[in-house]
């Protein structure tokens, strides 16, 4: 008989990316304990780049300096992956899930992951493929749709994938995206003639993705969690 597995689903608008980031590390803390279920954060953030553990600070191509010009920030983490930016009209999935639990390992994860957005690209027509080797995250044709960029400790992931609705491009430019260059970005609106529903309900598309494929079977869905950082931003 199958076990059913839950995922409680965390729908949080815009949250900064600091805040993000510290709520997942208190959310790992809390599912390697046992004190929570598996975890799935829906969000998006204000306009940030960020790097990975590797340090890649050349691949940000303006000086630091420069970026509240701009309207932008910089942040290190320990995910993997090089460089890349996030802000709105982007939709984030950040899982805070046990990889013992659910018998994946670290290359099976990140494949899910990058079939979650295939799959949605799917729903609206557009032919998304995994990036060739070296090449991470979710490719139409030559241009990258979406980022992937994760963390595993002790079989506990963070950090998570990023899929681009209608983020303004313009920020890309700063940057070298993922380290690879000489490639282009591109997102949901520029692929499609169609109009486009609201953000709101492509993030719910891409989160019934993501359940379908790591085979949630009980889904409690929480909008705008009260459990947050007092100093949490959200919509």
């Amino acid at each position: 008989m199958r076990v059913p597995r839950n995922l409680e689903v965390w729908k949080m608008g815009t949250v900064s990316y600091l805040d993000a980031l510290k709520l997942q590390e208190k959310l790992v803390s809390d599912r390697k304990a046992n004190k929570i279920s598996d975890t799935l954060l829906s969000l998006q953030h204000l306009p940030t780049y960020t790097l990975g553990k590797r340090r890649t600070d050349h691949n940000l191509l303006i000086p630091e300096s420069a970026l509240k010009y701009i309207g932008a920030e910089l942040h290190y983490t320990q995910r993997g992956g090089d460089i890349t930016f996030h802000g709105p009209r982007q939709a984030i999935l950040y899982p805070i899930i046990s990889l013992r639990d659910i018998g994946l390992g670290a290359r099976n994860y990140v494949e899910k992951l990058e079939l979650t957005m295939i799959r949605l690209a799917s729903l609206y027509g557009v032919k998304a493929n995994a990036g060739q080797k070296g090449e991470t995250g979710v490719w139409v044709r030559e241009k990258k749709i979406g980022a992937i960029g994760v963390r595993i400790s002790s079989g506990i992931t963070s950090h998570g994938l990023a899929f681009n609705i209608d983020p303004n491009l313009e920020y890309f430019k700063h940057i070298v995206p993922c380290g690879i260059a000489d490639k282009e970005v591109t997102s949901l609106r520029r692929e499609v003639d169609l109009v486009l529903p609201d953000d709101e309900v492509i993030h719910e598309q891409l989160i019934s993705c993501f359940v379908r494929l790591f085979g949630f079977s009980n889904v409690i869905s929480k909008e705008n969690p009260p459990i947050l950082l007092d100093d949490a931003k959200r919509e």
